[in-house]
């Protein structure tokens, strides 16, 4: 499912197109998160307008609502949220993990409260594969363990263990048909339970490969380390995901050590919140800083926002509690996140990342800017 196009000269950087049943995505790619079968605020013809070409539903969310007979019942999620592009489906381990009032895992699956109605259930490994082919995803994730950071080696090598075994019964349960499936490496920050971990699940032949477990609290050059090691592991010829790496500096640091695809909510969570992200870095549009700036956003963006609204409009927006400002935060958030890869595929094609690299982290300031 996977071409490498062009391999940066002077890194590791790839330049790569996936095939899917619904169409094709170029890398390095940043998938939109469409949690709930939404992105949150705004409507999908805006976000393929930004230049989408692949979301991130979550099979754990629309499993519990609107429910997975819902679904089956429009023809799929495509036809019930009506996107006709790639979605791949994360399987809700994490959020079972995390969000759940009450979990108890076992080598057999997990038992879980909903954090909606307090109703149990419990999915196995092969449960979860089922879902997301009824939900016709074109990339689906297989059950896993994730532990928090930090933990002992104890707890992250039984993590790791039951996450291979589940990933074993995941490409047995799965049709070949119905989508492809990536085997998730986890093993926490212990060097050797990663190695093990990629060899065993390489060995297993999935059609790509996740990097989990990390951006759950592990400083960036923790996490920097992490992936170059996984990465030197993997198959060149598969597409490498780092799963919820989503602030702009760490994307461009990870496709400096071969990520292909990343995701994350950051884009429309800060957007809602008030934060827009640029050239230069984080704009918070609440602060009196901006009640009488009518420059735009962003002057190096080209989108809807940028183009058509002052930073004084959008901070009048938010103190009014329009929700305008919402929407058009987070629309510009997804545009800047979209056209960073655009441009990283642009420097990676003329074998000149490592000068983009460069000249980004130089003006971006990850801290708040006027």
């Amino acid at each position: 499912m996977f071409t490498l196009i062009h391999q940066d000269k002077n890194s590791k950087a790839r330049l790569g197109r996936v095939t899917t049943a619904h169409g094709d995505f170029d890398t390095p790619a940043f998938m939109t998160v469409g949690t709930h079968a939404t992105v949150k605020g705004l409507m999908f013809k805006d976000i393929e307008q930004a230049g989408a070409q692949i979301i991130l539903a979550n099979a754990y969310h629309v499993f519990l609502r609107p429910g997975m007979e819902v679904i089956k019942k429009a023809g799929g999620l495509h036809k019930f949220m009506s996107w006709d592009k790639p979605i791949l489906t994360d399987s809700g381990g994490y959020q079972v993990f995390s969000l759940a009032l009450y979990r108890k895992i076992s080598d057999q699956g997990v038992e879980f409260q909903s954090h909606i109605d307090g109703l149990k259930h419990f999915l196995t490994p092969e449960d979860v594969i089922k879902n997301q082919e009824d939900l016709g995803s074109d990339i689906m994730m297989p059950l896993d363990e994730c532990v928090h950071y930090p933990c002992i080696k104890d707890q992250a090598k039984v993590a790791m263990e039951r996450t291979i075994a589940w990933a074993k019964r995941s490409k047995e349960a799965q049709l070949k048909e119905k989508g492809a499936l990536f085997g998730i490496i986890q093993g926490a920050t212990y060097e050797d339970l990663r190695r093990d971990c990629a060899k065993r699940l390489v060995d297993m032949d999935f059609d790509g490969y996740s990097i989990g477990g990390v951006s759950v609290g592990e400083s960036s050059n923790l996490i920097y380390n992490i992936i170059e090691l996984v990465v030197d592991l993997l198959p060149p010829g598969k597409p490498r995901y780092a799963m919820g790496i989503g602030y702009p500096f760490d994307i461009v640091e990870a496709v400096d050590r071969g990520v292909d695809m990343f995701d994350c909510v950051i884009p429309t969570r800060y957007g809602r919140n008030g934060t827009a992200f640029t050239s230069g870095g984080k704009i918070t549009i609440r602060n009196a800083a901006y009640t009488e700036d009518f420059r735009p956003l962003d002057p190096k963006c080209s989108c809807y926002v940028c183009q058509n609204f002052s930073r004084a409009y959008l901070r009048h927006l938010f103190n009014a509690k329009e929700m305008l400002g919402l929407v058009l935060l987070s629309l510009h958030n997804v545009y800047f996140f979209l056209d960073l890869m655009r441009q990283i595929r642009a420097a990676i094609k003329e074998d000149k990342f490592s000068q983009f690299k460069q000249m980004f982290l130089m003006n971006y300031n990850n801290q708040i800017c006027v």
